[in-house]
Order: C-alpha cells, then structure tokens, then sequence
C-alpha cells in the first residue's frame, strides 16, 4: 500500500490506496520526461496551455492522456483504459478517465487540464 495522493493539491491525502489512484495522478501530472528515473512517464498535457483553444484539442487531450496511461496495460495492471473530454468553461477541459484494473475493479479519476 502507498500513501495517497490529493489530486487537488498533490499532497499526501493521510489515507492509503491499493488502487491505481498515484500512479494514474503522477503520469498525468509530470511532463514527460521530466522524472529522472525514467525518461518515459509522463504525459504531454502541460503542452496544451500554450496551445489555442479549439475543438481539436479535446481530441489532442485524450490521446495525450491515453499515451500516458498506456504503460498501465503494458505492465498488467489495467486491462483498459478510456479517455472522455468535456468542456468546463472557455481555457477549461475536464477528463474522465476510467481504468478497469486487471482485479476486474473499474476506477473513475478525473483531471483538470487548462488551455491557453
């Protein structure tokens, strides 16, 4: 069991988790390649503050999101894996991410991500 993790402010939440909670949180939280132990986890999101707020970045936060969380599967954690986008506001994007865990349980997280 780890420590868990706030989404909202990144710090240790005082429970602990045996779910998928940090790890989902971490890789969508640091750049890629910004880790120094492992230059692949990561996602691409914070590019997208500096990116125009159009409809193609709906798309374009899913699929950064999904490449994120991809090493998930490929290590047996989570059997699938699926990224919904829903507007919060104009520079806002709400997503819904659910990850069927390879136990069979079924966690929903959500993530803030700003646009520009």
């Amino acid at each position: 069991m780890d420590p868990l993790l706030d989404p909202a402010t990144g710090d240790y939440a005082g429970g602990a988790t045996d779910t998928l909670a940090n790890a989902v949180y971490l890789r969508l939280m640091t750049p890629l390649g910004g880790w120094w132990a492992d230059a692949t986890l990561g996602s691409r999101l914070h590019e997208l503050s500096r990116s125009k707020d159009s409809s193609r970045i709906d798309l374009l936060a899913c699929q950064y999101a999904e490449q994120a969380l991809q090493p998930l599967r490929q290590d047996g954690r989570a059997s699938r894996i699926q990224v919904s986008a829903q507007r919060q506001g104009p520079g806002r994007l709400l997503l819904s991410i659910e990850v069927a865990e390879t136990g069979g349980h079924i966690r929903h997280f959500q993530h803030q991500v700003r646009i520009a």
